[in-house]
């Protein structure tokens, strides 16, 4: 067996292990990392730092440490309450302005991180006020954040068409944006009705009551004397000021391009030293457990990218005579690493080792990029890809193991049916325009 395949077998066996007992997934990826770079491909224990993701952890603690003030402080209430007025107290609507800003932030150019960044902890917070499934609220933002991820202003758009440019490709970078955006609308109204968003269209009544019995229930605890009044206030100096940190995180990552993490680390700060006394708490409410699990499985990905798996799956594309079947081949292929790895950088990587496919004229090369694409960026859900773990480490009122194993199942679902799904629209039946 080579060590390719070895390093994919222990990759898979890694999930079924973390599936099945109650053990960090992550202290598996980092000793894995190590046996398989350093005992068996020779690699350095130095290398094995170089693969550890500091700017994820980083990305992952300082945005959870910002959020974890912005829920204390009560200012995400606020906000939630006001999400509720925008939709005039009719709850279905909210994953659809979720998604809706994914969307819009996405397609103007700000990255799929950033916008998840900002978003996921306000849309978890107002699930979990409303009693919205929180797995369906995350999904629909994610699915959104997507649905723009591929406009000719983002990261993802620039990068495809860049290197569909320069491999001299015909290509259509607005009609790669509208391709995308269709499929995940598609997806997003699959969503929204398996898990049961139409019941929310129940109208204003049943949520009037709802904040009314939870407001009833609430005051009748003897415990919860600082938790009601924290519901009953409205804007307060601080909550004005942490709204302003927002902002400025904000306008720091996406006119300035300031690292997220960094920028969150740092709002964060100048809140704490505004309020001291605040603060208890806050270091507690960090996601410790989830930013360990990510980091060591994307420490071992990182890992298998220096051994050669990766460029050994995507090579694998290349010995395929039949175009249409090597395009269902790369959307898989792109399914499953990205998954894991950087969606990123598979793009950049992918487009040169496609291009028989993307030359060959028995097939639209704007069909096989849209499926490779959409494949590829539509398993950002998965909970060891930045988006999905932001997603399960903000998740609320719902158990963090039983969470992780229900991302984990969709997640499949999505690598299972998403890139066939993108191949059969695209490649198979192709679009009209």
């Amino acid at each position: 067996m080579s060590i390719e395949i070895g390093a994919i077998i222990v990759l898979l066996l890694m999930f079924v292990v973390g599936a099945i007992l109650p053990i960090n997934i992550g202290i598996f990826g980092f000793v894995a990392a190590f046996i398989m770079g350093v005992a068996i491909s020779g690699l350095s224990v130095n290398d094995i730092f170089s693969a550890f993701p500091a700017d994820l952890f980083i990305l992952l603690a300082g945005v959870t440490f910002l959020f974890a003030i912005v829920q204390k402080n009560g200012t995400i209430d606020l906000i939630s309450r006001w999400g509720l007025l925008m939709v005039r107290g009719n709850t279905g609507f909210i994953p659809w302005v979720i998604f809706v800003l994914g969307f819009i932030l996405t397609s103007i150019g700000t990255s799929a991180i950033a916008a998840a960044s900002i978003l996921i902890p306000i849309a978890l917070r107002i699930a979990y006020e409303y009693r919205i499934n929180p797995l369906m609220m995350g999904l629909m933002l994610l699915v959104g954040v997507t649905s723009g991820a591929f406009s000719p202003l983002n990261l993802f758009g620039v990068i495809v068409n860049g290197m569909m440019n320069s491999q001299h490709i015909p290509h259509a970078p607005g009609l790669l944006f509208l391709n995308t955006f269709i499929l995940c609308v598609i997806v997003a109204v699959i969503l929204f009705i398996v898990f049961g968003g139409l019941r929310h269209f129940a109208g204003k009544h049943s949520v009037q009551q709802q904040i009314a019995a939870t407001a009833e229930a609430i005051e009748i605890q003897p415990d919860n004397n600082e938790y009601t009044e924290k519901k009953r206030e409205g804007l307060t100096w601080y909550k004005g000021f942490t709204l302003l940190g927002i902002a400025i995180l904000i306008i720091l990552a996406l006119g300035y391009k300031v690292n997220m993490g960094f920028a969150a680390f740092g709002v964060g700060l100048a809140l704490s030293l505004l309020a001291p006394k605040r603060q208890e708490g806050v270091m507690q409410s960090i996601p410790w457990s989830i930013i360990l699990m990510v980091t060591g499985i994307v420490t071992y990905v990182g890992v298998l990218e220096k051994i050669g798996v990766i460029k050994y799956m995507t090579h694998l594309i290349e010995g395929m005579n039949n175009p249409v079947m090597a395009a269902l081949t790369a959307s898989y292929v792109g399914g499953l690493i990205s998954s894991f790895a950087s969606t990123t950088g598979f793009l950049a990587a992918i487009i040169p080792l496609s291009i028989p496919i993307l030359k060959d004229p028995t097939v639209s090369s704007i069909g096989v990029i849209s499926s490779i694409s959409f494949a590829a960026s539509i398993v950002d859900i998965s909970p060891f890809s930045t988006n999905g773990a932001m997603l399960l480490a903000n998740a609320q009122g719902t158990n963090q193991n039983q969470f992780f194993r229900k991302l984990l199942i969709v997640s499949g679902c999505f690598v299972v049916l998403g890139p066939g799904l993108g191949w059969l629209l695209f490649v198979i039946i192709g679009t009209p325009w």
